[in-house]
């Protein structure tokens, strides 16, 4: 007696196909599991076997292996458990092996047979698409995810019992259809508003560049003075996520098993601010036997925080140098590599010195120079190239904070940033660029021409400065922002002027 049905696994942010087996033979009862599982997949036999039984089913008395093939793919997981469960009931005659032919089972079971979620079916679904399959079988807190997917019916279960009575034709499901759409009508809606910030206009500005052309951006200044509370408004200034951001993202957030209960689509651009004693493989992916992706996929297309940069060990941030230029991270293992997206912006924050006051008028720094150097070493200069704007944030006046007045709402800058955003993806249209802070080096040569006085401008910087060709790239690329924002089909002297303000406070610092 022989079964042979479809499912899928996770690997990286991307499924494959896995082929179940089962095999019932008359010789003394065992439960025989091979094709590389690990330890949520073998433990599935006990899981089964109750299900089965307490679904009214007769448990078969006999051998039974189950090979999940291709057997060179460790797989992992508990979705297998539905699977496996109506493989053996094929295998018994209780369903035929026609009715699970062009059909994707995926499911945990509970050991009273009901069916509980499982991680990562946007991208299973998206494969069972792809492989041309005509129905995907999945829990019904999956469905709505899986049911973004256009193409395929998404047969939502709730029970072992109602899988086997829908695979028999005893009961009829109909398709989980989701209005993408509507899911798209809460966006936009931040509980924190960029008008919640008093004074710091100069860093709202700084900012709003920053957002408009995906530049990264640290922010410098003493204790107080407000970096965490713009950093955090940043995301409520971004445009909105397309359909094709949100996918990706949600295909990322669903296989960490980070989508809250009732979501089926991440609407709004994530904002991860990991603590400053995160590890190396933490920030970027990894682990022990099955890679995880790191912060910054989990940050992709989104913005990534690190407050108090110089407190995060140096070999932490030296790994982010690979995903700023490539906007990918490629974990490498002995059996495997597995490729993860990470295009984020960077948001930093520090202060200028170990006691915070260097260069605040109202506060006596207590730092000694070599200290002051030795504290802002541990930021490493090519790290430092990669983050386009480096901005001054200043304590905050009393009348500021006293005033009653507001500044612009977050409202208000995002629709001059998705303006410039447009503007970008008219110039950029049939390229895999996107926005301002993607550009190469050929694209900067055609899109960031300069007129004699912007050259003149930018060479006085170059040669005062010491800036390396690297921050070069970053000035143009920030200046074409900034005429973008202005909607200036060139970039004009002023774009520059303010642009190279925005490289040359991080040298202040380091040559205090």
């Amino acid at each position: 007696m022989y079964s042979r049905l479809m499912s899928f696994s996770v690997f990286g942010i991307n499924a494959f196909t896995v082929e179940i087996e089962t095999h019932l033979e008359n010789a003394l009862p065992a439960f025989l599991m091979v094709g590389l599982p690990d330890s949520a997949v073998r433990e599935s036999r006990e899981r089964v076997s109750a299900a089965i039984k307490n679904s009214n089913f007769i448990f078969p008395n006999k051998k039974i292996t189950v090979n999940l093939a291709p057997a060179d793919i460790r797989k992992e997981g508990s979705a297998f458990d539905l699977p496996i469960a109506i493989g053996i009931l094929v295998a018994m005659g209780i369903i035929e092996q026609s009715q699970v032919e062009k059909t994707a089972i995926l499911g945990e079971l509970a050991l009273d047979g009901s069916l509980r979620p499982i991680h990562g079916s946007l991208s299973i679904a998206l494969e069972v698409k792809k492989k041309g399959f005509e129905r995907i079988l999945v829990p019904a807190q999956n469905a709505d995810e899986a049911g973004l997917v256009d193409g395929i019916a998404v047969i939502p279960l709730d029970t072992l019992i109602q899988a086997v009575d829908y695979l028999t034709g005893i009961t009829k499901i109909e398709p989980r259809i989701v209005d993408v759409k509507s899911m798209f009508l809460d966006d936009g809606k931040h509980f924190i508003d960029l008008a919640d910030v008093k004074g710091q206009e100069n860093v709202k500005r700084a900012m709003e560049v920053s957002a408009a052309g995906g530049h990264n951006i640290i922010m410098i200044g003493p204790p107080g003075s407000g970096k965490t509370m713009l950093a955090k408004r940043l995301p409520t200034i971004l445009p909105p996520l397309s359909l094709a951001e949100a996918l990706e993202t949600t295909k990322i957030h669903s296989i960490a098993g980070l989508l809250p209960k009732g979501v089926a689509l991440v609407t709004q651009r994530p904002f991860r601010a990991p603590h400053h004693t995160i590890s190396d493989a933490a920030l970027v992916g990894g682990g022990i036997g099955i890679v995880r992706a790191g912060e910054i996929s989990l940050a992709h297309h989104g913005v990534l925080f690190m407050d108090e940069l110089p407190e995060f060990a140096r070999n932490v941030l030296e790994v982010l140098r690979q995903p700023l230029e490539d906007k990918r991270i490629t974990i490498s293992r002995t059996k495997m590599t597995v490729d993860f997206p990470a295009n984020f912006m960077l948001v930093c924050s520090m202060n200028p010195c170990p006691c915070g006051n260097f260069g605040n008028p109202s506060q006596q720094c207590t730092c000694t120079p070599p200290s002051i150097q030795k504290y802002m070493a541990r930021i490493s200069g090519p790290l430092l190239d990669r983050i386009d704007i480096h901005c001054e944030v200043p304590t905050v006046k009393y009348q500021d904070l006293s005033s009653g007045r507001t500044g612009e709402s977050s409202t208000i800058v995002r629709a001059r940033v998705v303006k410039a955003r447009e503007i970008q993806a008219e110039r950029f249209a049939g390229k895999h660029v996107y926005k301002n802070a993607d550009m190469s080096s050929k694209d900067i040569r055609i899109f960031c021409k300069l007129d004699e006085a912007g050259e003149a401008l930018i060479k006085i910087a170059m040669t005062k400065l010491g800036l390396s060709a690297r921050a070069f790239d970053r000035i143009l690329k920030v200046s074409r922002t900034i005429a973008d924002l202005e909607a200036s089909p060139s970039i004009q002297p002023q774009h520059v002027s303010e642009a190279i303000q925005y490289r040359s406070l991080d040298r202040q610092y380091w040559n205090a």
